[in-house]
């Protein structure tokens, strides 16, 4: 256990340096990239905890990052600029009085906000499972994506907010990201986290051992939802824009690829998904631009890169069943590998 907790130390010091260095050695552009994963990784480890390590499952991702995303945006903006954004209706009073400049004010707001649903709607959620769950939290996602197209005195319909502030940088991303990781890995490996993977493998026999069950998924839900709460505000403020068109099924089916790419019950699996698939659809990105391949010019294709990297997600899929990881941490996997070593 200790040699495991010097491990995580040792991959999150790591992680630490290479955010701090990264400034130095790329681009404005490869940095926003490493920024777009860091927020990725942070909706996935948090989807995971849910859908992976407890065994719901659950798509409602799309619907807490637009609420974060959302009450973030609202809270940094000025209400000068709200007044001047909002034109399908006035903003309404109270949308004009909240507003503050911090950073973190609004990132703890968008978790709390997301999180204070969650625990509402739980009641409601958890009272079915398996598949009658997944098309319960796919409504939620719908309804939450439909308000915020309706509710035009608060979020401007299906215009969205712009000129939100561009606070999200590296530095802020990849920290919230590492601290993200360590709360789910602490959970994952504390009484509360063992008793996630009972309600996983057996429900009924968790709760004929006396595990409250109702309790055990409610602090999975809202420690995700808290957590894609501040990815949602992340976001926001790193494309300075949000709108309602942003946050449909596709959102939650990239993450749900994330997830099942990285392996399910995996937090090392879910952040390896992060870093292939949103690194990977803008390493491709190549592809969707005209190329010269042996004298002849190629026209540009846009969408061949998402072909392609769908196409390699399928091999891999196919060859590793359970994802790269499976239910395994990294950390357990260079264990075994030592051990053999030794022997």
């Amino acid at each position: 256990m200790i040699a495991k907790k010097i491990t995580h130390l040792s991959f999150f010091i790591i992680a630490l340096a290479f955010i701090f260095i990264s400034p130095y050695f790329f681009n404005d552009y490869k940095i926003g990239i490493l920024s777009n994963i860091a927020i990725f990784i942070i909706l996935a480890v948090s989807y995971n905890l849910i859908n992976g390590v407890t065994g719901q499952f659950s798509l409602e991702p799309n619907g807490f990052v637009c609420i974060g995303a959302y009450v973030a945006a609202l809270i940094l903006l000025t209400s000068e600029s709200k007044i001047d954004q909002f034109s399908l209706e006035d903003p309404s009073s109270f949308i004009l009085m909240i507003h503050s400049p911090s950073f973190i004010i609004a990132l703890l707001a968008a978790g709390f906000c997301a999180m204070i649903l969650s625990l509402i709607l739980a009641f409601a959620v958890f009272r079915v499972r398996g598949d009658y769950l997944a098309i319960v939290t796919l409504g939620f996602g719908i309804i939450i994506k439909l308000m915020a197209i309706n509710f035009a005195s608060i979020t401007n319909g299906s215009l969205g907010l712009n000129d939100i502030p561009k606070h999200t940088t590296l530095y802020w991303s990849g920290g919230i990201a590492i601290f993200s990781v360590i709360i789910i890995l602490n959970i994952v490996s504390s009484k509360f986290g063992r008793a996630m993977k009972a309600v996983r493998d057996d429900e009924d026999a968790a709760l004929a051992m006396g595990i409250n069950t109702f309790n055990v998924k409610t602090l999975a839900f809202s420690t995700s939802a808290f957590l894609e709460g501040v990815g949602g505000g992340l976001l926001a403020c790193a494309l300075a824009s949000v709108s309602p068109e942003q946050f449909d099924f596709l959102f939650t089916f990239q993450l749900l690829i994330i997830i099942v790419l990285g392996g399910l019950g995996s937090t090392s699996g879910a952040i390896i998904g992060a870093i292939l698939v949103i690194g990977g659809s803008e390493y491709l990105r190549f592809l969707d631009e005209s190329m010269n391949i042996f004298g002849y010019e190629t026209p540009a294709m846009p969408g061949l890169r998402m072909v392609v990297f769908s196409v390699i997600l399928i091999l891999v899929m196919l060859f590793a069943r359970r994802g790269i990881m499976g239910d395994k941490e990294l950390t357990d996997i260079l264990f075994k590998f030592s051990k053999r070593n030794k022997k």
